[in-house]
């Protein structure tokens, strides 16, 4: 569904990506690890349009995304939701909601899409009309994520989802994720907590300075001894 190949990027004169080739199959849960700086969220924003890649390229179900204009990409089915929870926070919940469904065909879709994501994260239905920066933290990301949904993605890019949430939180989150999974829904996964990542993934890459250091199942990649005593502290 998704496939990166030899993606060079970065910012001004500092390369941040040194060839970075990966791949995304529909269905899958594929995590993206490794630590702060190694080039996790400049991957998603190359993906995504944000940034023009300096070599390599992307495919979307086999269509080159380079040189597509950033708004463009969200129409193929591909959604990016970055880190820090980016909301608009002067609208209310539904309203934000409203935009991420813009993409769709009329009042009566985008209303069914709002049912579906007041089903996923019910406590977002009791603060519809709240505004959306009032909300808990972690009540913010599941607005970010039910944006991305309103637009019926068939890959969601989730950038770092349980940064800064509370455990409990982080449960709840991926649980909804669990029944997006089961679903079908395919995910782009980067995360630093690596024991969620791995408990939820099929398959997980590890990026250091820029370039894959190691990738495989997920199941395996807990195993190695690389991943279990820089990653899991074992």
């Amino acid at each position: 569904m998704l496939v990166v190949e030899d993606l060079r990027a970065g910012y001004g004169n500092l390369e941040v990506l040194h060839g970075v080739s990966l791949r995304v199959d529909a269905g899958e849960v594929v995590a993206v690890l490794g630590p702060n700086g190694a080039g996790k969220s400049t991957l998603l924003r190359t993906i995504s349009g944000l940034l023009v890649p300096r070599g390599g390229g992307v495919r979307f179900e086999q269509r080159p995304l380079t040189g597509l204009q950033t708004h463009a990409i969200p129409l193929l089915g591909l959604l990016h939701v970055p880190e820090a929870r980016h909301v608009f926070a002067q609208l209310s919940v539904e309203e934000n909601l409203m935009v991420g469904g813009t993409p769709l065909a009329g009042s009566a879709e985008r209303r069914a899409a709002i049912d579906e994501v007041w089903s996923l994260f019910p406590m977002l239905r009791d603060k519809a009309r709240a505004a959306a920066g009032s909300l808990s933290g972690g009540q913010q990301q599941m607005l970010a994520i039910g944006r991305a949904l309103m637009a019926k993605p068939r890959l969601v890019m989730l950038d770092e989802p349980s940064l800064g949430l509370a455990p409990v939180v982080v449960e709840e989150l991926y649980l909804a994720l669990g029944k997006l999974r089961r679903a079908g829904l395919t995910i782009l996964l980067v995360e630093q907590d690596v024991h969620a990542a791995l408990d939820f993934a099929d398959r997980a890459y590890v990026l250091e300075n820029g370039t894959i250091a190691l990738e495989g199942a997920a199941t395996a990649l807990r195993e190695d001894r690389h991943v279990r005593e820089v990653y899991l502290g074992q």
